[in-house]
Order: structure tokens, then sequence, then C-alpha cells
């Protein structure tokens, strides 16, 4: 695995905006190929994987994937929920839908894993499998770069071709329970990525012969029958034609949908089958950091597992920790810090993010090697490999990195490909 450095396209920012790529770069930064704060796409570099290396990270995104179900389950039947943060609400939800699993829709997940390459082993540092991002810039975005660029290399990317399939799985489902397979996407709007995100996942639903529409979630409306009470949870969700929403893909976390003013009656509608929530309430269990310490109690030593603990005491003095919100998303309050005795930090972060989360707590896990390259002009790149899991299976993955320790929502996406 290595990092090699290329000229960008001349014309790459009208390429992939055809694409209706449009998060590429934020406003004010100037374009790929830059260290700026504002870059995302970055096509001045791309990193090249040997097969033997793909195939290294597919069985273990595969092996993860089943450890985390498993670890779900283990947390749910013990009772440990209430560590993870979770409201009784909250909970209440997770256990009904676990129970359901095998007929609730679950389409996509995404790994973020530290890979050194060679022979080293993959090592997890979080599963976002409830609303992940970086999907169409991975499945779509990347491969029309392969494309132009280096036609005759492959890239381990089969996304779309997992989606598609996957959404033809959801479509029988809906059959089967007799729902309407005519299905809403949402997300808080305006957010360019995560539209982007809904309008690609809408194409690979149609694809799949679904049906469907997106809407802003502050525009989902609760109607309820005109002789029920006021506060009776005996109602539907409905868009802004009055249409019922019968099946919902989300790009928001369930939490937040929970503490919505709304999020009784979304509990009541789902516990009660009256509405499907892709991804299902159950993925939150594994998107929420404190699995990282249930793994690690069931699969001590794991090669693809690094220590993880609640209490970062349980770790011995001078490690390098990182420190996990358990409900944290794109790097936020995260921090990295070596301890002393009885896990106090030693004079002070090592580095460090802001954030609203926190008050939930954290989970502890020690300090993962990354990938590294510095360029010629000596910045060092730290690679993160995002490992996407459609249908519950292996598809292909999408590097992010940052010249920091902390990969976050700015840090750059980088092309790859592999050669034999």
């Amino acid at each position: 695995m290595k990092r090699i450095s290329i000229a960008p396209r001349a014309d790459w920012a009208a390429k992939v905006e055809a694409l209706g790529f449009d998060w590429h770069t934020a406003s004010g930064a100037d374009g790929a190929g830059t260290d700026g704060a504002g870059a995302y796409w970055d096509e001045s570099a791309y990193w090249q994987l040997t097969a033997a290396e793909v195939d290294i990270l597919e069985a273990a995104t595969d092996d993860l994937h089943a450890m985390c179900t498993a670890a779900t389950g283990y947390a749910i039947e013990r009772k440990l929920l209430p560590y993870f943060g979770f409201s009784p609400d909250m909970i209440a939800v997770v256990e009904d839908s676990w129970a359901n699993r095998k007929t609730e829709p679950s389409v996509y997940g995404r790994f973020d894993l530290a890979y050194t390459g060679g022979e080293h082993a993959p090592k997890l540092l979080e599963y976002n499998a409830d609303t992940p991002t970086g999907l169409y810039e991975a499945s779509v975005v990347q491969w029309t770069w392969l494309e132009e660029r280096f036609p005759d290399h492959d890239q381990f990317n089969s996304i779309h071709e997992g989606l598609v399939a996957a959404w033809g799985k959801v479509k029988q489902q809906l059959k089967n329970s007799s729902a309407s397979d005519a299905l809403h996407f949402t997300c808080v709007m305006p957010h360019a990525e995560d539209e982007g995100t809904l309008r690609y996942m809408l194409d690979t639903a149609l694809e799949a012969d679904l049906s469907g529409k997106i809407l802003n979630a502050a525009d989902i409306g609760w109607t309820t029958p005109e002789d029920a009470h006021p506060s009776s949870l005996d109602g539907e969700f409905v868009d802004a034609d009055n249409q019922t929403i019968s099946t919902l893909f989300k790009i928001l976390p369930w939490d937040w949908l929970l503490a919505d003013k709304f999020g009784p009656a979304l509990a009541h509608a789902v516990m009660h089958r009256r509405l499907n929530v892709i991804e299902p309430a159950w993925k939150a269990v594994m998107a929420n950091k404190a699995i990282l310490a249930v793994l690690w109690e069931m699969y001590p030593n794991h090669p693809n597992l690094l220590p993880a603990f609640m209490d970062r005491r349980a770790f011995p003095k001078g490690s390098k920790v990182v420190a996990k919100p358990l409900l944290g998303r794109e790097g936020a309050n995260i921090s990295i810090a070596e301890l002393g005795d009885d896990g106090a930090v030693v004079g002070g972060p090592i580095e460090s993010l802001g954030g609203a989360y926190g008050d939930e707590g954290y989970v502890y896990q020690a300090l993962a090697p990354l990938a590294e390259s510095t360029d010629a002009a000596g910045h060092t790149h730290r690679a993160i490999i995002g490992s996407w899991v459609i249908d519950h299976t292996s598809r292909g993955i999408g590097i992010r990195e940052d010249t920091n320790l902390i990969t976050h929502n700015r840090s750059r996406f980088v092309p790859h490909l592999f050669t034999e």
C-alpha cells in the first residue's frame, strides 16, 4: 500500500460536478491537490494497493461485520444498552428491532479501519452502521476517475452493484410484509453531502424497480384520526403531499429521531410495524462506540481489534489512548492522550477536536498506527480505510486522509486502485 502523487485532471471539477458531486470543495477552498481546510476530493494523489491487500481488507471486513452482529446481540441480551448512553425509549426500540431483525430492511454500513499495508492485520476504529457518509464518492466518483486515468487497472469497488441488489432484497421484504414499495428519503436540509447521498440512494433504488421521493426532514408531517385524542399515537407520518410514509430511508441518527418531539410517535409506529426505517434501530448499537469495548471483551486479542475499555484506567501507564464519545460522529470531541498512573492524562491531549458530544460518556481505545506517506513538500498524509458493507457483505473501499491524527468531516477523499 503506497501513496503516489499525480497531476489532477485539468478539468476535474467540471467532470465531478457533471456526476452530481457538488460537495467536492468547500466555499473558499482552492480545490483538489491542495492541503487547504476546504479541499475534500483530492486527485493529486492515489493509493495503490495489491490484490493480496484487497483480499486482506475484504476478509477482515466480513469477519468484523459478523463479530459486530454477534456483539450487538450480546449487548442487548445482557442488558448493556444503558452503558451505551441510550435513553429508555431508545432501548425499547432497539430491543424490538433486534427481535424483528430478519424482517427489517438493512442496506449498508461503513467500517473505518487502520491499515498499514502488507500482511499487517487491519484494525477496527469504528463502525458507521447507522448513517455512514462518503458513499457516492467511493462508489461512483473514484470509479469514473479510474476509468479515465487508469483504464487497465482495477479498484476494490462493487458498491453500486451491491446497492442495487440490496434494494432488490428490500423490495421483496416489503412485498412479503404487504408494505408499499414507495420509499421516502430524508435528511436535514440544506446539506450538500447528505442530499447528494439521498439522490444516489434513490437512483439505486429506482434501478431495483422501487419508487421513491426525497424530502426535507422538517417537511415530514404527522396526522391522527379526527376523533383521536391530541396525544394519540395512532396516526401516521406523511410527506408534503399528504402521502403516507411507510418506508423511510434517513440520514439522521436514531438518537436524534427519538429525541424529537415526534419521537414517541415514531417509536410507536416502528414497533407496531406501521413504519419501516432504514437503517433499522438495532444498527445504532453497532454505530455506538461502546461496541468497541464489547468486542474486546468478547474477542480479546483478536488481530482485527484494538484494546478498548469504558474506563481508561484499564490501560497500563504509558499507553496512548483515543477517547471517543459514544454517540459522536465525524471525529467530533475525539482526543488522543498519553496516560500516566491510574489513567490520568499526561501533559494534556496530543491532539483533539471540539464538538457537541461527550455528555453521554466515552469509550477509550488504543491508538493505532495509520498508513503514512510524506510528499515532496514535506506533508505527511495519514490514511484511513472506509470499508463498505452492503447487505452484510464487503463491497469496496474509499480512503480518507489527513495531515492530522484525527480524521474528521473535512478530511480529504483520495481515490485508489490495485494491481496484481
